[in-house]
């Protein structure tokens, strides 16, 4: 941990951010050489800068770069780059009970370093932020202790990597982190590269629903999303997805859960065909989309 902590906290900056709601404090990861750190939307919604203070008595301005709540991902660029880099990993590999460093700054008190297991995954869990309840999907569930001001600062596992960027407290021993992995990638690479993240959309929502067995046990697969909902003149609807149909998979990927139909649902998806096989009336029936971009 010791070792951990040494390769971290050069990287993390502690954040005050100024903006129309008040004055605000987080923390950020650097993860360039070039002075991009990551940090939640929430820690800087409303501001278009701040102060960044790091661990070596740095101090320096940043601007916001861009921000997306949806992910409550965020990207910000110091005027004096000089932080070393801290190497992004990918959370689809941790496992339940692996052991992982929180690095961040939190109630004020800079480079400040607590150790945890990962006590859960793929969590969607309910998260305070004041008097405002969001809901975060897809998130790092742990009992490394956070509290305010570790938003935006670094999950890590035993190498030092990070995996996840720290985006609440939901309770006693509950911390929740945004994971790094190639969905978020994506999302980092947009805010980056055009500020903004652009999103594709069917128009259609969907719940879990068991495949019959014998068609479960020839895909491989145990549950599919039934459609609740096709928005008229949406792609779905266009495509001829109809209330009742059981998505199956989408460019190939299995559908077992709505997180899987959203993880598609990126900007490489616009305007492209998206071949989706759904089960209707005991037959598989394939269908061609081609995701229009969320407004």
């Amino acid at each position: 941990m010791t070792g951990v902590a040494t390769s971290l906290l050069p990287s993390v900056a502690a954040l005050s951010v100024r903006s129309a709601r008040g004055a605000g404090a987080g923390s950020a990861v650097t993860f360039t050489d070039d002075g991009f750190l990551l940090t939640n939307a929430h820690v800087v919604a409303g501001a278009t800068g701040g102060t960044a203070d790091f661990a070596d008595g740095t101090e320096t301005k940043f601007d916001v770069v861009g921000a997306d709540p949806l992910s409550d991902l965020a990207v910000v660029r110091v005027h004096h780059p000089g932080a070393p880099a801290a190497p992004l990993g990918d959370a689809d590999l941790l496992r339940i009970g692996q052991l992982v460093v929180a690095v961040g700054n939190p109630m004020g008190l800079a480079g400040s370093v607590t150790a945890g297991v990962v006590s859960g995954l793929g969590r969607s869990l309910p998260a305070r932020d004041g008097r405002r309840v969001r809901i975060i999907d897809s998130v790092i569930q742990t009992d490394a202790a956070l509290n305010p001001g570790n938003s935006g600062g670094a999950l890590a596992d035993s190498t030092g990597t990070v995996v996840g960027i720290n985006t609440a407290v939901a309770g006693y021993g509950l911390g929740l982190a945004v994971p790094i992995n190639s969905t978020t990638r994506t999302i980092i690479g947009e805010l980056v590269a055009t500020g903004r993240v652009r999103r594709a959309w069917l128009g259609v929502a969907g719940m879990p629903t068991p495949l019959p067995p014998p068609l479960a046990t020839r895909l491989g697969q145990k549950l599919g999303l039934r459609v609740v909902e096709v928005v008229p003149g949406s792609p779905a609807g266009t495509a001829g997805i109809y209330l009742g149909d059981v998505l199956i998979s989408a460019g190939g990927q299995p559908l077992q859960t709505v997180q899987a139909l959203q993880r598609l649902m990126l900007s490489p998806a616009i305007g492209a065909n998206l071949p989706i096989t759904l089960l209707r009336k005991n037959a598989l029936v394939d269908v061609i989309t081609v995701p229009a971009e969320l407004s």
